[in-house]
């Protein structure tokens, strides 16, 4: 498997509507029960990712740095 770069320019198709699924993924969830599958959402995405580097990167990201 090659190892990727994060990509971090604008990639989506569609972002809006990725954000509408998103906000209705969390419909009707407690507080509690949102964080979780926010947790588990990452944890289904790292595992797409496959790249440790890749992760990484993300979280260095995430973290604004």
């Amino acid at each position: 498997m090659s190892m990727q770069a994060l990509i971090t320019t604008p990639n989506l198709e569609a972002p809006d509507d990725f954000y509408e699924a998103l906000i209705e993924a969390h419909q009707g969830l407690s507080t509690e029960e949102s964080h979780a599958f926010n947790a588990r959402l990452v944890l289904v995405l790292a595992n797409h990712i496959g790249s440790l580097p890749v992760l990484r990167e993300a979280f260095e990201a995430a973290r604004g740095s």
